[in-house]
């Protein structure tokens, strides 16, 4: 049988997974070298990039880059990924955030540096600027401790993009999404 480990995000354990499958993740932006695993059956969890097996997971480089790809070209397209941002292009953010280890005084900083933003309320901002959701969210996850949570929506481009949600809450968000669009191209069709 082989190996598996499970994540635990927010005091909650999820999988098991594979290492494939944690593997996705991490081009997913989903699994982060902090992120907490544990090999299934052990109590004690430790750092993603702790484990000998995983720690190459996030290591840079041409062969993390090749994996990445390959599993993007497998996996089909859906809410939260979009590989074909136009870079310069403004989109609206909509940026939400669950600060629980660290204070949103870095998180905030960070968000102004990427452009023109405005605090709408308590960690929620608007945000404009020509990044991809992806690039956006990645660049705000440096800022996150490992309880932290981050929720980025494209409001230009109708896409959204997450962090240290766990997969059961990922899951949901992307069903829920599936059937919005569903739902949305009947309506157009009648």
């Amino acid at each position: 049988m082989p190996e598996t480990w499970t994540v635990n995000t927010g005091d909650r354990t999820y999988g098991p997974y594979t290492v494939t499958q944690l593997q996705s993740f991490v081009s997913e932006g989903r699994l982060a070298p902090h992120s907490l695993v544990a090999r299934t059956g052990e109590q004690t969890f430790r750092a993603a990039s702790e484990d000998p097996e995983l720690s190459s997971l996030f290591r840079s480089g041409q062969s993390a880059t090749a994996v990445a790809q390959a599993l993007r070209a497998e996996q089909p397209r859906g809410f939260g990924r979009k590989d074909d941002d136009e870079p310069g292009e403004l989109s609206h953010y909509i940026i939400m955030a669950d600060m629980k280890s660290r204070s949103a005084a870095g998180l905030e900083e960070e968000v102004f540096n990427l452009g023109p933003a405005y605090a709408v309320l308590p960690q929620v901002w608007l945000l404009t600027c020509g990044l991809g959701i992806n690039v956006v969210r990645n660049t705000l996850v440096q800022k996150l401790g490992k309880l932290d949570m981050l929720f980025v929506v494209d409001a230009t481009r109708d896409r959204a993009a997450w962090f240290n949600f766990g997969p059961e809450a990922d899951a949901r968000i992307r069903r829920l999404w599936a059937r919005t669009s569903e739902a949305h191209k009947a309506q157009q069709s009648i």
